[in-house]
């Protein structure tokens, strides 16, 4: 039985930390949308860095370890 608690926890850890990357990633690419003209070239820069995050968010919520 404590197994199954102790892989419960590390999906909800899992879980919660895959919501909070998505949600940075949206704060990051909205930014890095508003403000373009003062990032100049790094732009697409930090445009690929949030979609990298986005899709590691993404796969946090949707792969579920092995029990």
């Amino acid at each position: 039985m404590s197994k199954r608690n102790t892989t419960y926890g590390v999906i909800l850890a899992e879980k919660i930390f895959g919501i909070t990357l998505i949600i940075l990633s949206a704060i990051l690419l909205y930014y890095t949308s508003t403000s373009s003209d003062i990032l100049g070239t790094f732009s697409g820069m930090f445009t690929a860095i949030g979609v990298v995050i986005l899709i590691v968010g993404i796969l946090l919520l949707i792969i579920t370890p092995k029990e």
